[in-house]
């Protein structure tokens, strides 16, 4: 039966919010029609206007707020609803953890058909603010300023000019504040995606331990005026101990390109997670928030349960982080990944910290998964960190019949995550417990970690 629409584009209703969506929006019903509104929350009753009408939903823009839920607070950055990076500026943070937690739980229950009191309350940071140590920020044209940093606007690309984000670390901030006067005082064109014209196209900055790094990505393989780039960020910003050019020709949304040209200072800058070292290259990947990836880390070895005895596989393994975790109590540990520089990575981390019972394969866990069960390899436990999208049923497949005692299902999506329980639940895993650790406070996002026992012989 078709569902009558209620609502028309352009016009004002009347809502009650019910719960958030997935992107942070509330989530109401007029006449029993699902309309989502962003920057809405939960117990509110608001106004909102039609912005978008579908056959089973609808969006509307936020109007007025009738009666504010107990957990409003007025955000604090000043362009807080236009930037699109964060959502939930307007609840305090105690909420936003709560909110999370009862997300994953939602999501377990509906997709992973998993009793939700297995999922545990997630677990935040002392602090919420300026955690992020990696900043990619486009550059783009004013007609009055000239360049502008900025972020996205919320679905699009119109950048909206901010250098003092207030979830970054302040160093990014600082990065960001000197090379856009930089790039003004220069005349450097900023590139234009729409045209594929123009030069200077992001800032990243990325905060070590030991210093800070400054890439340039730019469509030109020199940079004009490079010294006194280099002299002014020396001069202005002491904690700089590289500067480096990526050369991203391409008319491309990709944020980087393959090469880079070091104009000053190390190739490298330095971190750690626990006791473990690791060095950052400009195309490293690293978690952005190290104080809550220790958390996850140490959450994911709680569940592995090693004595010491075990051989582990890190199914999508990265450059290594989780497996030196794992190393350090297990066995051995293998670790596998598709994209072959992060194999590179791994490596190099595991003999920096002189750690020698772990090897990196270079593959498709897909494949090499089944591969390793017909060699007669067999895994006490295993552990999957993939990207958001989750993981193949051959890889699933291919560690329950090597049957594990224990799986470690470490995820950013709690949907592909529940997804995937489903399956391992007909393979003989049943979940045990649930773990949110909320790694991006102020924005919708959480990550969550389970645990996985065999329960079929």
């Amino acid at each position: 039966m078709k569902q009558n629409v209620p609502v028309a584009k352009g016009q004002v209703y009347e809502i009650a919010i019910e719960s958030l969506g997935n992107s942070g929006e509330g989530v109401g019903r007029y006449e029993g029609f699902t309309v989502f509104v962003p920057f809405a929350l939960p117990g509110e009753r608001i106004s909102a206007r039609i912005t978008l009408v579908k056959k089973n939903y609808a969006v509307g823009a936020l109007v007025e707020i009738l009666k504010p839920a107990p957990h409003r607070v007025e955000p604090t950055c000043p362009v807080y609803g236009t930037c699109g990076g964060c959502q939930l500026q307007h609840v305090t943070y105690e909420e936003q953890l709560r909110l999370k937690t009862q997300k994953v739980r939602d999501i377990m229950e509906r997709i992973g058909k998993t009793n939700p009191d297995l999922v545990q309350p997630a677990l935040g940071p002392d602090n919420p603010w300026h955690y992020r140590n990696k900043m990619q920020i486009p550059v783009g044209a004013d007609s009055a300023k000239g360049a502008v940093l900025g972020f996205y606007a919320m679905g699009s690309h119109d950048i909206v000019p901010c250098t003092n984000c207030a979830i970054q670390n302040d160093g990014n901030n600082q990065i960001v504040a000197v090379c856009e006067r930089l790039i003004r005082e220069t005349g450097l064109m900023p590139y234009n995606e729409v045209t594929g014209e123009g030069m200077i196209r992001h800032i990243i900055g990325r905060i070590g331990e030991n210093g800070w790094m400054v890439i340039i990505v730019s469509t030109a393989k020199t940079l004009p005026q490079a010294e006194y780039w280099v002299s002014e960020i020396r001069k202005n910003l002491p904690q700089v101990t590289s500067i480096v050019l990526n050369h991203n020709p391409r008319k491309t949304n990709i944020i980087m390109g393959r090469d880079c040209t070091l104009l000053w200072g190390d190739e490298t800058i330095r971190d750690t997670i626990d006791d473990l070292k690791f060095r950052l290259s400009p195309h490293s990947f690293f978690q952005v928030n190290p104080e809550q990836t220790l958390v996850l880390y140490k959450k994911a070895l709680e569940f592995a349960n090693l004595t010491g005895e075990e051989t582990v596989i890190d199914a999508y393994c990265g450059t290594g982080t989780i497996s030196l975790f794992l190393a350090k109590q297990a066995k051995h540990v293998i670790g596998i990944e598709i994209v072959e520089p992060a194999i590179v990575d791994a490596k190099a981390n595991a003999e920096r910290n002189g750690i020698t019972n772990v090897e990196f394969i270079a593959a498709d866990a897909a494949k090499e998964m089944p591969n390793l069960v017909k060699c007669g390899v067999k895994a006490d436990v295993v552990v999957f960190d993939p990207i958001r999208a989750g993981c193949k049923e051959e890889v699933l497949k291919a560690a329950a019949s090597m049957k594990p005692k224990h799986m470690v299902y470490v995820s950013c999506n709690p949907a592909s995550m529940a997804r995937d329980i489903v399956v391992l639940r007909g393979l003989g895993y049943e979940v045990e417990t649930v773990q949110p650790v909320d790694m991006f406070p102020m924005t919708a996002h959480v990550e969550v970690t389970s645990k996985l026992v065999r329960v079929k012989a």
